[in-house]
């Protein structure tokens, strides 16, 4: 009888710890966290605000590295916001994560300004002009002028960097949890949700939402009944490149080793098998897996931090062009349903991205453009046609049918299959 009470307190008392990432994996951890500051070398692009905030978040330290990016991105993300900016283009959700990145070093904010119509305001005000404009928005059409994604992080920002998020703001995030409109094409974005859920923790945490404390409590338990809720079997919730941002809401909330422990070993188990080479995915995943959420950053503190982490010099990799051809069916479906089918034998192991360019230069009549974003290149134009995020359209990718997880640059071929670029609204 003894022994059952010993096992049942031992039992309760791991239930009651928060979301736990197991001492033994710290290695892991610092491999990750290496593999994010050698992508600071290899970056194409402008410099990215989540990874500066994760290598910010974590256990370990370059200080000098991380001072560097930092650098970049008051100058290069800076003037590409301002340039943003002064075309009245909303960029809330880039704005956002450069809010949360300066935070993490601990930045005085009210030093950071950007100058529109020959007026100087700080980066603050400007983060919260977007998000009223977004509010409006959504009163206006139900939804915002970006996304509820970029919303969430806008909140988020306001509320880490210590500031009062309006409840008229706040709220317009509730009403989206309570009416479903986390969608993004068929389905519910896992991202967008986790990110929600980290917004409004925060401003839980903040005190500030007393008005309507039911329904954020309310709003939060959804939340985190739908994270659960989109959990596989392998542990994942939602797919591989969701899992970071999921498990980052519900450490934030507060949630229990049993709750989190398959997710954190999926993690695990996707790091160990490089499936995480994406800075950006690295960057959701590293601090969830140092039991840190995005939420930490209104309590960081740049104190003592340690400063050992050095990058051993590594032999370069040389990638050998595979001699073995596999055929790639490429299906185009514009957004009239009419539908276009091309053919192109590409190297094994090559990129989607790769496939795609060598069918252009095919001259069979197949053209696409891509730009740039934080996750990598997607495909902006296809055949002439565009699916631009002012029309809530996107170039959706699947192969045999089933959705891509990754960007254009992260799939690989590696068997014949059938790729399927439907232009798509959201």
């Amino acid at each position: 009888m003894l022994s059952l009470v010993i096992i049942a307190g031992l039992l309760a008392f791991a239930s009651g710890k928060p979301c736990d990432t197991e001492g033994s994996n710290n290695e892991l951890s610092l491999s990750l966290n290496k593999n994010l500051l050698r992508s600071l070398e290899t970056q194409e692009g402008l410099p990215n605000p989540s990874v500066h905030l994760a290598l910010r978040l974590s256990d370990y330290h370059n200080l000098a590295k991380e001072s560097e990016y930092l650098n970049r991105l008051k100058s290069e993300l800076h003037n590409d916001i301002q340039s943003s900016l002064s075309n009245s283009q909303s960029v809330v959700g880039l704005l956002a994560l450069y809010t949360l990145a300066l935070k993490s070093s601990c930045y005085d904010l009210n030093t950071v300004t950007f100058t529109v119509s020959e007026k100087s305001e700080t980066l603050l005000t400007h983060l919260k002009k977007q998000m009223e404009d977004e509010k409006e928005h959504i009163a206006f059409s139900q939804r915002p002028l970006t996304n509820y994604y970029q919303y969430s992080l806008g909140v988020l920002a306001l509320c880490a960097s210590g500031l009062r998020v309006n409840s008229h703001v706040s709220n317009k995030l509730i009403k989206a949890i309570e009416h479903d409109h986390f969608h993004h094409g068929d389905s519910e974005s896992i991202d967008t949700i986790a990110m929600a859920g980290l917004a409004l923790q925060c401003v839980k945490d903040a005190g500030a939402h007393v008005q309507n404390a039911a329904e954020l409590d309310a709003a939060l338990s959804k939340i985190k009944q739908k994270l659960l809720a989109s959990r596989g079997t392998d542990g994942h919730i939602g797919n591989e490149f969701s899992t970071g941002l999921a498990v980052q809401a519900l450490i934030a909330m507060g949630s229990h080793v049993a709750e989190c422990a398959a997710s954190m070993e999926a993690m695990r188990t996707g790091a160990r098998s490089n499936t995480y080479h994406n800075p950006m995915a690295i960057s959701q995943i590293l601090p969830a897996l140092q039991q840190k959420s995005y939420v930490t950053v209104k309590s960081k503190e740049c104190l003592n931090e340690d400063d050992t982490l050095v990058l051993e010099p590594i032999d370069p990799v040389v990638v050998l062009a595979s001699e073995s051809k596999v055929t790639v069916m490429v299906e185009v479906v514009a957004s009239s349903g009419a539908a276009v089918i091309y053919s192109v034998d590409a190297p094994s192991g090559s990129s989607l991205l790769e496939a795609l360019a060598l069918l252009k230069g095919k001259h069979v009549g197949f053209t696409f453009e891509k730009e740039s974003s934080l996750w990598g290149p997607f495909l902006s134009m296809v055949n002439g046609e565009q699916a631009r995020q002012n029309d809530r359209r996107y170039w959706q990718l699947s192969s045999d049918g089933t959705a891509l997880s990754q960007g254009v640059n992260d799939f690989k071929i590696e068997a014949a299959q059938k790729i399927t670029i439907k232009n798509t609204s959201y």
